[in-house]
């Protein structure tokens, strides 16, 4: 008996094995049949001047036939065009008529770098075990050698912030730059906020599972807010007071966020949760950022007298509540800028990311114009990140992170990105998509 289950197991362990070197079989075919990674741009070595076409300065103001000039990685000017002279030998002349320039676009609060293969856990480092983690850094796993950055370049998004992601805290974020030999390169705004996953109470329709009532679950959620409330209470304490002997690393990497120096990202929804999140972080003197917002249009005057901000993510969606307009996930955006609450657009996932721009155009037809859509996915994006000195806009003095597309932008009918610059330097715009696109579409081609 004991010979037959020596027997089996080791043809267990066999087979195991196998399963193994498979799936190892896998991940390194699907990177072989990735393309090559593409190296980053050169420092930018000479004046570039846009001349001519539509210019969207991504602060609301459109200039029809004007001018972006950028010099060693900065905007020196922009304008309109017809009322400059250049000199054919003053830079390199880019002629942009017909054409549409824009800032770059930015991505918030996703798992961009930290993903590679959702099919692999070796690809996976956007979570950590346990529950509170707000000594984890996204910044320090980002992937610069993933494919996928590539794909979002093509469609305009020329930056990120990418974050942690599970547990009530899940630890900090940074904003990168999706041009970038490593993390240090890409980093933009280094652990520029902490995040919160707000507990929730799940909304029961029909009927409950055996343990699983809507009491138990309200005290489930209740007891998680009393943790929250506790641990940020201990950590405010621990950072306040004397220097303790030995670090605690979980409560010394919430310094920043109680110096004002680090912001507070919540991901709350319902109506009730946002209300209960902001009196949360006012607790600590801190005016957080709203995550997620499904409900944020029903509570807009609390958001505003609160100077609270919302990323509201993923205008493609159901709505949250049967009760709700079905295109209220649409009109969710327009309804807060109207309201005066900043507002920028976010959307799932990181494959998705390259889709940010349509997000946008959505919320262009449900109730905001274009140009103030655009500042949903530029501007208003960066002043919620803190970014918006050196970027989000066409101004002078900023980074010239910028990009010129043959149609509307907004429009996946008619975005075509032609060329892009990050800090000046004119990056590459291939991928892996165009790359499969061209393989295929030459051997199918009819002769």
């Amino acid at each position: 008996m004991a010979s037959k289950q020596f027997k089996q197991k080791k043809e267990d362990i066999t087979m195991n094995k196998k399963i193994l070197a498979l799936f190892l079989a896998l991940a390194v075919s699907a990177s072989a049949f990735g393309q090559a990674n593409i190296s980053p741009a050169k420092a930018q070595t000479k004046k570039v001047i846009l001349l001519g076409g539509v210019v969207h300065t991504g602060n609301g103001q459109v200039i029809n036939n004007g001018y972006v000039v950028f010099e060693k990685g900065k905007i020196t000017g922009v304008g309109d065009a017809t009322t400059v002279r250049f000199a054919t030998n003053d830079g390199e002349m880019i002629n942009v008529n017909g054409k549409h320039v824009y800032p770059g676009f930015i991505a918030p609060v996703n798992t961009l770098g930290l993903v590679e293969y959702e099919s692999i856990k070796a690809t996976l480092d956007f979570q950590e075990i346990g529950n509170l983690n707000p000594h984890i850094r996204s910044l320090v796993a980002y992937n610069t050698d993933s494919k996928v950055p590539a794909t979002l370049r093509s469609n305009g998004v020329l930056m990120a912030q990418i974050r942690p992601s599970g547990g009530a805290i899940s630890g900090s974020s940074s904003i990168v730059q999706l041009d970038a030999w490593n993390w240090e390169d890409a980093a933009v705004k280094t652990d520029d906020g902490m995040h919160v996953n707000w507990p929730t109470t799940p909304r029961f329709r029909g009927f409950a599972r055996p343990g699983f009532s809507a009491e138990s679950m309200a005290e489930r959620t209740q007891a998680a807010i009393l943790e929250l409330n506790s641990f940020f209470a201990e950590a405010k304490a621990y950072n306040e007071g004397a220097k303790p002997a030995e670090t605690n690393t979980r409560m010394a990497a919430m310094a920043k966020l109680f110096k004002g120096e680090q912001k507070l990202y919540i991901s709350a929804n319902t109506q009730k949760d946002i209300v209960a999140a902001v009196n949360f972080a006012k607790k600590f003197n801190i005016t957080p950022i709203i995550i997620g917002g499904s409900e944020a249009y029903l509570i807009t005057d609390f958001l505003k007298q609160n100077n609270v901000p919302v990323i509201v993510n993923q205008p493609h969606s159901l709505p949250s509540s049967v009760d709700d307009d079905v295109n209220m996930p649409y009109k969710n955006t327009a309804i807060l800028y109207n309201a005066g609450v900043t507002v920028a657009v976010s959307i799932n996932d990181f494959w998705q990311q390259r889709n940010l721009p349509f997000m946008a155009g959505t919320v262009a037809t449900w109730g905001l114009d274009k140009e103030k859509a655009l500042q949903t996915i530029t501007l208003n994006t960066a002043k919620i990140l803190g970014i918006d000195k050196t970027t989000g806009s066409l101004e002078v003095g900023k980074d010239a992170t910028l990009f010129i597309s043959t149609g509307d932008a907004l429009d996946m009918k008619t975005n075509k990105v032609e060329k892009a610059f990050i800090q000046g330097r004119d990056i590459n715009l291939d991928n892996l998509h165009k790359q499969l696109d061209k393989k295929f579409s030459d051997k199918y081609t009819i002769k």
